[in-house]
């Protein structure tokens, strides 16, 4: 309500900092007593003339991920050492350049447990990271697929939709970076398209969001931690 109703008083752009604050950006031919009057205890600050896309390109430099990966920002021409494969990033609108620890966590656990020629599918695909990953380490088929046309369009790969339009049984491998309650959502899913001896690599919440995820999918043989974020192994061939 409180985001509708700052859009609605002319916000430029939002930032959510934690569950109970918020910061909005105006512009400065805004009324700002107006504003500090609608919103009682407030505080009001002028933010600094900055080239933000320059600075955030700055603070996007190539990176080392697990032992085979090493992502560049498409403006760099960085060759990847010896034994890693490059992969481009697209710091854009799509989730999955790299820098976020589930992120990381998944590109780690996918050459763990990605084969040459297993059947993989990205739930969420975001950017497409996960799923070109996955094809460096050989996957074949490899299915991409975001319910955010924009996401599909960037990652160049996938269809519009969920997990929910793929066959049963058809992948030896799924990774879903997404929310903890999309996980729940589509649980019954993620595990229905798995072959019987199928892994699935869920992330996209905190440690102590993987209790929630349990509530949905068996306990996973393994929780693996970066940071306040986790990543759950579950093998269906323990069960």
């Amino acid at each position: 309500m409180l985001i509708a109703e700052l859009w609605e008083q002319g916000s430029a752009g939002m930032a959510e900092l934690d569950s109970r604050r918020l910061r909005a950006f105006f512009e400065d031919s805004a009324d700002q007593k107006a504003l500090q009057r609608l919103y009682p205890g407030s505080t009001l600050r002028r933010e600094e003339q900055k080239d933000w896309v320059k600075s955030a390109r700055e603070m996007l430099q190539p990176m080392a991920v697990g032992e085979r990966f090493f992502l560049v920002p498409e403006w760099r021409d960085d060759p990847a050492p010896n034994g890693r494969f490059r992969i481009t990033v697209n710091p854009g609108m799509a989730f999955g350049t790299g820098v976020h620890e589930t992120t990381r966590l998944c590109m780690e656990a996918l050459e763990e447990f990605c084969r040459p020629q297993m059947a993989v599918l990205d739930v969420g695909t975001g950017s497409g990271i996960l799923a070109q990953a996955a094809r460096l380490l050989g996957a074949s088929p490899v299915f991409a697929c975001d319910t955010d046309p924009v996401a599909v369009e960037i990652a160049g790969i996938g269809f519009v939709g969920s997990v929910d339009a793929v066959a049963s049984e058809s992948v030896d491998l799924v990774v879903a970076n997404i929310s903890p309650t999309a996980i729940v959502q589509l649980a019954s899913d993620l595990l229905r398209v798995l072959k019987p001896d199928g892994i699935l690599l869920a992330s996209g919440f905190e440690i102590q969001e993987v209790e929630q995820v349990h509530t949905a999918l068996p306990v996973a043989q393994d929780v693996r931690q970066k940071g306040t974020w986790a990543l759950t192994v579950t093998t269906l061939s323990g069960y």
